[in-house]
């Protein structure tokens, strides 16, 4: 089983136009809503690809119980709060995309308890959690040492797609991969460069550390404690139009998918033979308008071209 933890999820709202002219009145073409958050957006494309995946976070009020509704045939276990979920808007025009996001409400002991207690039912040797996105403001750094080290102490690798101090929170409480953007790393480990920023967060307890570069690709790094560093990269075919907003979760869902299936197998290993497909899978959320889907067709082309190589 592969579970998704997404502690802040939204309800996102996509306008789609032409063009932006702030300060004056524009039409909207077409409006879609889609339950949102980084971890739903990971089950969502696992989902996709018919991966036994379970999804949980918070979720409360109105807003919550509509994403519940856009979420079924997905296997659900959310952690219910008194504060109303969230909502995201993107802007999304013929060339770029813009984000709205609200912070969300702060969620109190009781809550993270009950979401720790929902761990511990579904995850052991063998399965994958995923803790993906931002947290709800006030979250402590014990808060989400705890979640991550509850997970692997019950066996299961923990994925964290976290920013800021609590993406090392997450590897010292031993979170097997952890993968930032290179602004998260950057920002999580004051390191302008990429390689030496995963190096902090391997030091920190981290196995393996993968980076999302944009156009560029990904760049994954393990070794550490004692061991030589291993690089591997992959990048698409070519530049991919279209929405980038979901692109990182479907990455994670090739990466928890890979360490699913390989649950025996050294992470490095597993690195060097799934970062093709997280980077395929990659290019096929882009070529979709809406995050947490993928372009199955776009993703078995690029998954023909794209090859992973070792530094």
């Amino acid at each position: 089983m592969i579970l998704t933890i997404t502690p802040n999820p939204a309800l996102d709202v996509t306008y789609h136009l032409a063009d932006v002219r702030w300060g004056e009145v524009n039409r909207v073409t077409e409006v879609t809503e889609t339950a949102g958050g980084k971890g739903v957006n990971v089950a969502r494309v696992l989902h996709q690809l018919s991966e036994p995946v379970s999804c949980t976070g918070f979720l409360g009020g109105d807003t919550g119980d509509r994403m519940r509704d856009m979420l079924a045939g997905l296997d659900q276990r959310w952690v219910p709060v008194p504060h109303t979920t969230r909502r995201t808007t993107a802007v999304v025009t013929g060339t770029a995309t813009t984000l709205f996001n609200e912070p969300g409400a702060p969620v109190d002991e009781g809550a993270w308890h009950a979401l720790s207690t929902v761990v511990a039912d579904v995850a052991g040797r063998g399965d994958v959690v995923v803790l993906s996105g931002s947290m709800p403001p006030g979250t402590t750094e014990s808060a989400v040492g705890e979640l991550v080290s509850h997970a692997a102490r019950r066996g299961a690798r923990v994925v964290a797609d976290t920013s800021g101090p609590l993406l090392r929170t997450a590897a010292r409480a031993g979170a097997a991969l952890v993968k930032p953007n290179q602004e998260e790393l950057r920002e999580a480990t004051g390191e302008a460069d990429v390689v030496a920023g995963a190096r902090v967060l391997l030091a920190d307890g981290a196995e393996a550390v993968v980076v999302s570069l944009g156009e560029d690709g990904m760049l994954a790094i393990s070794g550490g404690s004692g061991r030589p560093h291993r690089t591997v990269r992959a990048r698409p075919s070519g530049v991919v139009p279209g929405n980038p907003t979901g692109a990182g979760d479907a990455a994670v869902a090739a990466l928890a998918r890979a360490l699913h299936a390989a649950a025996a197998t050294p992470l490095e290993s597993v690195l060097h033979a799934s970062l093709a497909d997280a980077v395929a899978l990659s290019a096929a959320a882009v070529a979709c308008p809406v995050a947490g889907e993928v372009d199955l067709g776009r993703y078995q082309r690029e998954r023909a071209v794209v090859a992973a190589t070792t530094d």
